[in-house]
């Protein structure tokens, strides 16, 4: 995996060498106390959000860090401050609860133009789980869906910016608040985030069905599980196809797409 050029280290005036952090898909780096990681379509967009938020003792997150130039980018590359903590999966009600104040402070922001342009199985496999795309898939992503496909229903709720893979990015440090870290910007119901991470939760991190119970106040929440199910299994398909559906893979969902069905009523 290549990193930061020097260029780009000499940009954020780092002189520290660039050392591969785990976890991020193999493409986040740290230099000293700052992480670069490839900019991607959002990343000035939420350089400038996380900029200007305002502490909250709810929550932390990673302060965008410009370039000696003033700017976000520099050479394809973002850099922003490492934080304390590391992620903790068994800790999903914590992570909830962070996110929950986390969306609450992002509320009123509009939505941004760049969710227009992103083409890639994630954004399709939300499309296509809020019915804003059309997607047949393969044989067994249409079994496996096919009874979520039968109980969607439209639903009413206010649309607004959120974090749509909450479970592995909240760090954990003591005596300091959760840190939301790696923020993929969506347009949906912040009870839809929630969704997202319970149904991973369930799925791949060992958590117990009480999980789903203990959130299940939130709005439109069997159709929240529904949407979010759907999205991870189109993504799941879109980007590996029929391959993707060996037995573990299915024998994670499974069970979980019954017990969205039950909450769906």
């Amino acid at each position: 995996m290549v990193g930061p050029s020097e260029d780009v280290l000499d940009a954020f005036g780092l002189s520290e060498p660039a050392v591969l952090l785990p976890g991020g898909q193999g493409e986040t780096w740290r230099s000293g106390a700052v992480v670069l990681k490839r900019a991607v379509s959002e990343s000035v967009w939420r350089a400038e959000v996380l900029a200007t938020l305002p502490d909250s003792e709810a929550f932390r997150v990673p302060r965008p860090v410009r370039s000696l130039r003033g700017e976000w980018v520099e050479f394809g590359w973002e850099a922003c401050e490492l934080l304390a903590g590391a992620t903790d999966v068994r800790r999903q009600d914590e992570v909830l609860t962070a996110a929950e104040a986390f969306h609450a402070a992002v509320a009123g922001l509009s939505r941004p133009d760049f969710l227009d342009g992103r083409n890639d199985p994630w954004s399709d496999g939300d499309r296509i789980a809020w019915r804003e795309q059309s997607y047949d898939g393969s044989p067994a992503y249409a079994d496996l869906t096919g009874p979520l496909v039968d109980a969607w229903r439209p639903v009413e709720l206010v649309d607004q910016v959120v974090h749509g893979d909450l479970p592995g990015n909240v760090m954990f440090a003591d005596g300091l608040p959760p840190a939301i870290i790696d923020w993929p910007v969506y347009w949906r119901p912040p009870s839809w985030a929630s969704a997202v991470a319970v149904a991973d939760a369930l799925c791949w991190y060992g958590a117990e069905s009480g999980l789903a119970a203990r959130w299940a106040h939130l709005p439109e929440w069997g159709q929240m599980l529904i949407r979010a199910l759907i999205y991870r299994m189109a993504t799941d398909d879109l980007a590996g196809g029929a391959v993707t559906w060996t037995e573990a893979r299915r024998s994670g969902y499974a069970p979980v797409i019954e017990l969205a069905l039950s909450y769906a009523g």
